[in-house]
């Protein structure tokens, strides 16, 4: 069992994590748009990004050129809308640099980014991991203390299910829930339905999927989460997924 470092974010009612073991299914999309919608419902909600090496959340919500300011020697989270603050490895790095850092670095910022950042109080914090099980996401789990869960992606293909299993072993070694899984990029060209069978298979919830759709990038790159236009079918089948993870939340609250 890891040893957990004095908890510093008290202000923070549920602290969930959003992994992968793969890259490239989705994992930021998910985050950054759970982050979105449970800000649209009155939530106060921060985003950590921990992808130390490729942080990509300020460039889907459209913050790219922003750069953190400091108050009483607290950093100031970057305001993406009203209850949403964000706090990642982009805002200290200009567009085009590499990070090239060994885990004791990696761990020092993460560490920077859970004590020193003003976040106040907040209903959730969605932290944005990089994907596998590596220095960045041993480092948040250690850090946090009353993790109320994880979220793990996949896509439906094989290879992605083969690291998806590796995530849920080690939300399990580090004692942390397992809120569910979720399918991305369903459909014709990757399949669909397998991510639903391994949840059943572990017994863990299927929180849902969510089909391969162009709306999805154009959003990404746009810095405009999908989930901001309800008309689509992508954002009413994400819709359905926030209201379980939130049952989730305050069913662990409850008990």
């Amino acid at each position: 069992m890891p040893i957990k470092i004095i908890e510093k974010m008290n202000n923070i009612k549920h602290k969930i994590i959003v992994m992968s073991g793969k890259g490239g299914v989705g994992k930021t999309t998910v985050a950054v748009n759970l982050a979105y919608s449970l800000s649209e419902k009155g939530f106060k909600v921060g985003l950590l990004d921990i992808d130390i090496h490729g942080p990509n959340t300020p460039k889907m919500l459209g913050l790219e050129n922003k750069k953190f300011l400091t108050r009483g020697g607290k950093i100031i989270p970057i305001k993406a809308k009203k209850n949403l603050n964000v706090t990642s490895m982009a805002f200290l790095l200009e567009k085009e640099d590499a990070v090239i850092w060994r885990g004791p670095l990696k761990h020092k910022v993460i560490k920077q980014f859970t004590e020193d950042v003003d976040w106040g109080k907040l209903d959730y914090l969605i932290v944005d991991s990089p994907p596998g099980t590596g220095d960045e996401i041993i480092s948040i789990s250690q850090l946090l203390n009353d993790i109320r869960g994880s979220i793990i992606v996949s896509t439906p293909q094989q290879v992605a299910l083969l690291d998806a299993d590796k995530s849920i072993d080690f939300s399990k070694k580090m004692d942390i829930p397992i809120i569910g899984l979720i399918e991305n990029m369903a459909g014709d060209m990757f399949g669909e339905g397998s991510v639903s069978h391994l949840a059943d298979d572990k017994y863990l919830n299927f929180l849902g999927s969510l089909k391969l759709d162009k709306n999805i990038i154009k959003s990404g790159d746009g810095g405009n989460p999908f989930v901001i236009d309800k008309s689509l079918d992508i954002s009413k089948s994400f819709e359905n997924i926030v209201k379980k993870i939130m049952l989730f939340c305050e069913n662990r609250i409850s008990k």
